[in-house]
């Protein structure tokens, strides 16, 4: 057998073992009565079942040993500097150390065959192994063929006749994206109240119509996946995801007493976290636990959405635990995690190696964010062309006599792009441009005395050559930051520094100033707009095409008013004007969302925030109000989001030059619908007109018919007469 292979003396004398153990295996493998009428003729006992419940499947030593084909042909000079190219390959892509002694390369004619042994540890290296190489590359010429050898011993023994293979009946699954397909592009949206959970579609006209609900659906809150293909809710035992057009069970995943959850951009991958630490069950328990004991003690899990398989653990840093603790690369080819102040380590997916077996080492670090994937990214990566690299960012405080420094660095090449130094640093916070075009660094910086705070913006330009840096200087702080979508304005709300004055009581506003900035392609700076002074606002909302903004008060237990402005308000006369538009209120607001159209705003107050009249309402870009609802235990609000439009650019831009021709239809189609509710309102309002005079017609009959019963009869009804009369009147003061 080792002449006909060609193997090694160690190789052929393991087969030769097997052999023997595979004979000893067929004879134990015999029927348990069989073996017994062998040991003792006398014994008719029937221990089946004991056997059937206790069998152990024998275990191939073939199993342990892979054959990797496909391999380069070498002369027996070039071995070493093979085997160290794979040993390198395999720990990389497959995070599996072996090294040469493991490896056989038969020869033939003083060369080799193409093929190479290698004898691992156990059959779930093996495995591991086979599941994450074989149909990779090894090289630009050579791809890995990886088959275990007790495959190759079966595929030799194979019978000669064909046997007709036996297909699982197909059972189709359901379209996950189907509620993209109502003919009148409505928006959805979710409402989790008390025990329930609602699935609505907004009309513009009607009340919401509801194509959904669940009792019980979840033990916390509900989440929708970045591009709306997925529903998560919450239990005990891990989390479920839902999709369809019956929002039936598409995958579960066990994390016992799961908390938080985090979908990644394009929706393959998830993260769960759990405040308690992963606990193994106990041996021999039925108990389903997708964890290994390497896993135990750990709280964060990522999982494969399609597979439903658990990629990798990880442990929370002490301290306050930011949200999200892991974050996706744009393009979800990597996954970052921060230790503060001392690395930044970077895993690639779907394999959860650490890339380059190394972390980014960078003392002090306090945060950082990866370069959203814009719509250029995507048209770039589609057509091949000027793909952008990965990019992320961070910031590291002053130290003694180092500066704090902001860094903008490529990934994977590690390639630092754009530095900048700042000096007298409190705080920095990164705010990314929603298509990766800008990045504004919020620094908030104290005086040389420290005894007041003031702000700066450093807004790198990530488009244009040499990652150019503007510098917007402030003299307050900045407390709120928004980027509008897919444009190039910013709006901030300031305030003066209040640090070392008088504590304000609870629920009091202090005044505060909104600016709004654009850039000046000509000057290459950012321009200030405007100005609001003297508003108590906290938040801005823009909405998702931009143009539009809302500022609101939230957490306030006095103001309650969402102001909603229009930025190109004197577009059509080519003005640069920022107006008003209207003014509506809700009473106790704690969230706020467009929905994914631009056309719809709602504002929501929830139970889990305050207990005083909880509920939603929807208005449209004017401030009419379409739908508001007082309801008991309101907890949550979600519109569903949509994913990207699959029109090319040209297309888009037909589609805005022929918008009037495109709007008729719709404006017929919205006063057939006001018509319809008008008809609605017309036959209710009829049938309870007609519902009257059917009353009133009873009534006549009935009047009509005891008149005649009177007539015919004598009338022997008798009439008293009271008379009042005065006989005395006198008056008296009371003491």
């Amino acid at each position: 057998f080792a002449f006909l292979f060609n193997l090694p003396l160690n190789i052929s004398s393991l087969l030769a073992s097997t052999i023997k153990s595979q004979i000893h295996l067929n004879i134990s493998s015999l029927p348990s009565s069989t073996i017994t009428t062998m040991e003792n003729p006398a014994d008719t006992t029937d221990y089946t079942d004991i056997y059937a419940k206790h069998s152990i499947e024998p275990i191939n030593p073939l199993d342990s040993i892979v054959v990797l084909d496909g391999m380069p042909i070498i002369s027996p000079e070039k071995q070493s500097k093979l085997f160290k190219a794979l040993t390198k390959a395999i720990s990389a892509k497959a995070g599996i150390d072996v090294s040469d002694d493991q490896f056989y390369m038969p020869l033939n004619q003083g060369k080799s065959d193409g093929y190479i042994f290698l004898t691992l540890k156990s059959s779930n290296e093996a495995n591991t192994l086979i599941n994450k190489l074989d149909d990779s590359p090894f090289d630009s010429k050579h791809t890995f063929k990886i088959n275990k050898f007790s495959q190759i011993d079966a595929y030799l023994n194979a019978s000669d006749e064909y046997t007709e293979p036996t297909f699982p009946p197909h059972n189709p699954k359901d379209h996950l994206k189907s509620w993209l397909n109502d003919p009148r592009g409505r928006d959805q949206f979710l409402t989790h109240l008390a025990d329930d959970v609602q699935l609505n579609y907004n009309n513009r006209n009607n009340p919401p119509e509801t194509t959904h609900s669940k009792h019980n659906w979840t033990n916390s809150y509900v989440s929708f996946s970045p591009q709306g293909t997925y529903i998560g809710t919450l239990h005990r035992q891990g989390v479920i995801l839902y999709g369809g057009p019956n929002l039936s069970q598409v995958s579960r995943f066990a994390h016992p007493n799961v908390k938080l959850i985090d979908f990644s951009p394009k929706e393959n991958y998830f993260i769960t976290w759990s405040n308690e630490p992963i606990v193994l069950p106990p041996p021999g328990s039925s108990t389903l636990c997708p964890f290994s004991p390497e896993d135990q003690g750990n709280s964060l899990a990522v999982w494969d959405i399609k597979t439903g398989e658990l990629l990798r653990t990880f442990p929370t840093t002490p301290g306050k635990m930011p949200w999200p603790h892991l974050k996706w690369s744009g393009d979800e080819k990597f996954i970052g995690r921060l230790v503060p102040g001392q690395q930044i380590s970077i895993y690639s997916i779907p394999d959860m190696n650490l890339v380059d077996k190394k972390s980014l080492k960078i003392p002090g670090v306090v945060d950082f964010d990866w370069c959203p994937w814009g719509d250029k990214d995507a048209q770039n990566a589609h057509s091949g062309k000027g793909v952008r690299e990965n990019m992320l960012a961070y910031w590291t405080p002053e130290v003694e006599n180092q500066p704090a420094r902001v860094t903008l660095m490529a990934f994977p090449s590690r390639q630092i792009l754009r530095s900048k130094n700042l000096f007298n640093v409190s705080s920095a916070k990164l705010n990314w441009h929603n298509q990766g075009d800008f990045l504004c660094v919020q620094v908030n910086r104290h005086t040389k005395t420290k005894k007041s705070m003031f702000c700066n913006l450093e807004i790198f330009r990530l488009r244009e050559k040499d990652y150019p840096v503007e510098v917007v200087e402030l003299k307050d702080i900045v407390t709120f930051f928004a980027w509008e979508p897919r444009g190039e304005r910013f709006t901030i709300i300031t305030q003066s520094d209040t640090s070392n004055s008088q504590q304000m009581a609870p629920g009091v506003l202090v005044k505060s100033c909104v600016s709004f900035y654009q850039l000046d392609k000509t000057k290459g700076d950012f321009k200030l707009l405007k100005t609001l002074d003297n508003k108590s606002v906290n938040t801005i909302h823009w909405n998702p095409r931009g143009r539009y903004l809302v500022l609101s008060t939230i957490g306030s237990q006095s103001k309650f008013d969402l102001e909603l402005w229009d930025v190109d308000y004197g577009m059509d006369e080519k003005k640069e004007d920022i107006a008003q538009i209207a003014q509506v209120e809700f009473y106790g607001v704690t969230d706020i969302e467009w929905d994914p159209s631009g056309r719809f705003l709602a504002a929501s107050a929830s139970f889990w925030r305050h207990q005083a009249e909880n509920g939603y309402a929807i208005w449209d870009l004017k401030g009419q109000e379409v739908v508001k609802t007082s309801i008991e235990k309101f907890k949550q609000f979600l519109w569903r989001p949509r994913p990207k439009t699959l029109l090319p650019k040209d297309e888009q831009k037909k589609i805005r030059k022929n918008l009037r021709d495109y709007s008729r239809t719709f404006e017929d189609e919205d006063a057939a619908e006001e018509s319809n509710v008008s008809a609605e309102l017309l036959t209710q309002r009829k049938m309870l007109v007609n519902k009257w005079n059917e009353w009133r017609k009873l009534c006549r009959e009935q009047l009509t018919q005891i008149a005649a019963e009177n007539a015919t009869g004598e009338d022997d009804t008798t009439v008293e007469e009271w008379v009042d009369e005065i006989i005395e009147e006198s008056e008296q003061v009371l003491p």
